[in-house]
């Protein structure tokens, strides 16, 4: 079942990063369908969060995609490179969003290995963003995608994650951040191979 709006307009970015553990990833680009269970998170408070692309209310052409009502995906390129998948969070004007960090890989198996260049099946696949990006099809033009529509969405296909099976743990590269750097923000499901590894 795709998530509803309703799933990304709510008020605590901390709550849905961690509901969006367990959920589908799914996309549908150049004619291929792929998809990946999302194990690892991260979540950007926005106003007050000096790691946030928003932080202090900075409004440029790039954060445009923030302001806008959540359930709408913010892609951006890391240091020239990589293309990095979030999604956007809260009501219009409050700037919240989720870095989705890996998914365990399910459907179009075939086609990631395609498309980051390998052969077999390894965590490397899809750990990390910039990876699932290319193994998921992901790309620049896909910023502001609405997550209700066909091309990119989430979906709910029952898995249950328990609290006790989420790891809480500060987020990755963000030490120019301070005090916020020490957040424990990134979550992460439990022994899940897929994810990054402990800080």
């Amino acid at each position: 079942m795709k998530l509803d709006k309703a799933f990304y307009t709510r008020e605590d970015v901390i709550a849905i990063s961690k509901d969006l553990l367990g959920k589908y990833l799914v996309t549908y680009i150049d004619g291929k369908l792929t998809s990946g269970m999302i194990v690892e998170t991260e979540a950007y408070l926005g106003v007050e969060d000096k790691a946030s692309h928003a932080y202090g209310n900075r409004k440029t052409k790039r954060t445009e995609p923030f302001y806008k009502e959540g359930g709408i995906a913010y892609v951006y390129m890391c240091y020239g490179i990589h293309y990095l998948f979030n999604i956007i969070t809260n009501k219009a004007d409050i700037p919240h969003a989720i870095l989705i960090r890996a998914v365990d890989p399910y459907d179009g198996i075939d086609t990631m290995l395609e498309r980051r260049k390998k052969t077999k099946l390894k965590p490397d696949l899809t750990a990390g963003p910039g990876a699932l990006s290319v193994a998921l099809g992901i790309k620049a033009n896909h910023n502001e995608t609405d997550l209700s529509g066909n091309d990119i969405w989430v979906e709910d296909r029952g898995v249950v994650v328990k609290m006790n099976e989420i790891i809480a743990s500060p987020r990755v590269g963000v030490a120019y951040a301070k005090e916020y750097a020490l957040k424990p923000w990134r979550f992460r499901i439990k022994d899940n191979p897929y994810t990054s590894k402990a800080r």
